[in-house]
């Protein structure tokens, strides 16, 4: 019996386990900030951009096993950080977890800083999210009253001139402008060109007889067309006249859009991995001799084993599934056949990268793909053995010592008691210093 008892394990007191978890939060915390630190410099020197990796949070969502939600998130946290130094130094120092600071950075800016991080100190997570949550509905309300007012103010006159013009005089909500002016600007690009003779006596064209001639131009489309031009258009048909031989090896020749500039051939051949193709024969005068019938590259049948193979792009860490081209890894112009083992799913991002050079792709001998740099190296590669020193939360201790950065089991520990929190005096507080330092920003301006 007393044998059998000997080998059971000691048990750790609570009241060391509940330590231990709060002091090692602390310095989770401490070392979650110096890695979003990191990030911000990392995105700000776009250490991620390697010609073939979208953004920086693709980049973490492949290297770092982040959902891109999640890396979307920390970027912009990384970054809000940099315009609060208050709630950074908390942060740095354990005292803020990253939930408590990914609420704050939504909302928080330099005159209200002071107020959500007394919140987040002496509040739970919860407590920060339901201030961050009603502030943001307050604000919301400022902004709709304000977009009430622009409503209520809207108007549009027409009033006859002495020499039998009209004056057009209006007032439109900030968003009805910015339509209106969009439309203006587009049935500007529209219009003939001035003639210079018969510019006015007063001076030449300006932007303004411009637009008055596109506002002019807008009613009657609209008369012609009414709603239906709203509801979306044909997409559009890209004509290509390139050179067999230049579509071949990318050589110099003809390739140019029609009635229009000049394209480099290896545009012309990533718009020719799954495109339909018309072939036409032409004499040394360059006169046509015969025209094949049109032919798409990729069949239906293949197009969707190739779409339900793939799923997506296939670049390693690329999460695209829409707006995706088959690409022959061995072009059809040099032989390559129209078939599973050839064809691959890529975005147009990194279908543009390959045909540009800035990525390759290589057949294996089991059928996988690898997809290298131009200087032979797989975008997979990463430096390998590189725990580091931070494997062991011990050394992360030892490190956060090193830095002066004192971590205690108090260190993260919320320093509510149970009091009751008023939402309303917080939120007050930040709009009265909201609306201060607005003001003083005004008073600055006028001088």
């Amino acid at each position: 019996m007393d044998a059998n008892l000997s080998q059971i394990p000691s048990v750790r007191p609570i009241r060391e386990l509940e330590a231990e978890l709060t002091e090692l939060a602390g310095h989770c915390n401490a070392a979650e900030y110096r890695w979003l630190c990191l990030l911000a410099e990392f995105d700000a020197r776009k250490g991620w951009c390697d010609g073939a990796t979208h953004s920086c949070a693709h980049w973490l969502n492949w290297k770092c096993g982040l959902d891109m939600g999640a890396a979307r998130e920390k970027l912009r946290v990384a970054h809000a950080l940099s315009k609060l130094p208050k709630i950074s130094v908390s942060m740095a120092r354990g005292e803020l977890s990253y939930s408590k600071v990914r609420a704050i950075t939504r909302v928080a800016c330099e005159a209200t800083e002071e107020v959500l991080l007394q919140m987040a100190l002496h509040g739970t997570a919860y407590h920060v999210e339901t201030l961050v949550r009603t502030y943001r509905r307050a604000r919301q309300a400022e902004e709709l009253s304000r977009e009430a007012r622009q409503r209520a103010a809207r108007r549009l006159s027409f009033l006859p001139d002495y020499d039998g013009s009209w004056v057009v005089n209006g007032r439109l909500p900030a968003e009805v402008a910015a339509v209106v002016l969009k439309a203006l600007d587009a049935a500007i690009e529209g219009l003939p060109k001035p003639d210079v003779s018969a510019e006015t006596s007063e001076g030449k064209w300006t932007l303004s007889m411009r637009r008055a001639d596109a506002l002019g131009a807008v009613a009657e489309s609209f008369l012609k067309h009414g709603h239906e031009a709203q509801n979306g258009g044909e997409r559009c048909q890209l004509i290509v006249h390139v050179d067999v031989q230049t579509l071949k090896d990318a050589c110099a020749g003809r390739c140019e859009i029609e009635d229009g500039p000049a394209l480099a051939a290896e545009t012309a051949r990533r718009l020719a991995c799954d495109s339909s193709v018309v072939r036409l024969i032409e004499n040394e005068q360059g006169e046509p001799l015969d025209i094949g019938r049109r032919s798409r590259s990729i069949p239906p049948a293949i197009r969707r084993a190739l779409k339900a193979r793939d799923q997506g792009c296939r670049f390693p860490g690329c999460t695209h599934k829409r707006y995706v081209d088959a690409h022959h890894i061995r072009h059809w112009a040099n032989g390559g056949e129209t078939k599973m083992g050839n064809l691959v799913t890529l975005c147009r991002f990194h279908h543009r990268s390959v045909h540009e050079g800035r990525v390759k792709i290589e057949i294996l001998n089991d059928g996988a793909l690898r997809f290298m740099r131009p200087d032979g190296h797989t975008f997979e590669s990463v430096a390998l053995g590189h725990a580091g020193p931070m494997s062991d939360w011990r050394h992360l201790a030892a490190h956060h010592r090193a830095e002066n950065i004192s971590i205690t089991p108090q260190t993260a520990t919320t320093r509510w008691r149970g009091e009751s929190m008023d939402y309303g005096a917080a939120i007050d507080s930040m709009f009265f210093r909201l609306r201060r330092t607005r003001n003083v920003s005004a008073e600055t301006d006028g001088r």
